[in-house]
């Protein structure tokens, strides 16, 4: 099993950096797990954009705002999580929220890894704007690098993705 680590800011290439790579992981059936729930034109429109971007790569879409059961992953397969970011969000923001949301996430995301072949999580890069925040963003952006903490402490590799660029942060990039 191996863990991957994709961020980057909006618009930075993460999203295709990470399915190229998990192309050239697996060249057979990938999983996408998607965390975006449609809602309104604009999140709609987003997400038509992505499901686009990776046609003809080989993904089965899983639609899955929250944590899936891990049955519903391929075992030994190639998953991309679509974001960590929404997947916190639509936690956090749920009519039952977890006491630490990261700490849940963490602890649900170890099941499904274990049962990956290669597990690539990508998020958002979002902590270093200098724009002050009211404190349910706050909040949010705390749990957020929690997470990315905590991951990139546990992953074999972390990339921060710039203009269509890998800045390798931690391992080294796959020869595939």
């Amino acid at each position: 099993m191996s863990l991957t680590l994709i961020t980057g800011g909006s618009g930075s290439g993460k999203s295709a950096w990470a399915e190229n790579l998990a192309v050239a992981l697996c060249p057979g059936e990938k999983l996408y797990w998607a965390t975006m729930p449609p809602g309104g034109p604009e999140g709609a429109a987003r997400i038509a954009r992505h499901r686009a971007l990776r046609s003809g790569k080989g993904f089965r879409t899983l639609e899955c705002p929250q944590l899936p059961p891990a049955a519903d992953l391929p075992a030994g397969g190639t998953v991309l999580l679509e974001d960590l970011s929404n997947l916190l969000a639509n936690h956090l923001f749920s009519p039952h929220p977890p006491q630490d949301p990261a700490a849940f996430l963490l602890e649900g995301l170890r099941p499904l890894a274990a049962r990956c072949g290669h597990l690539l999580v990508v998020s958002n890069e979002v902590f270093s704007d200098g724009i002050p925040y009211d404190p349910e963003t706050r909040a949010f952006l705390t749990h957020l690098g929690a997470l990315h903490r905590a991951l990139a402490g546990q992953a074999d590799l972390v990339v921060e993705v710039v203009c269509g660029l890998p800045l390798v942060l931690k391992g080294a990039l796959p020869h595939v």
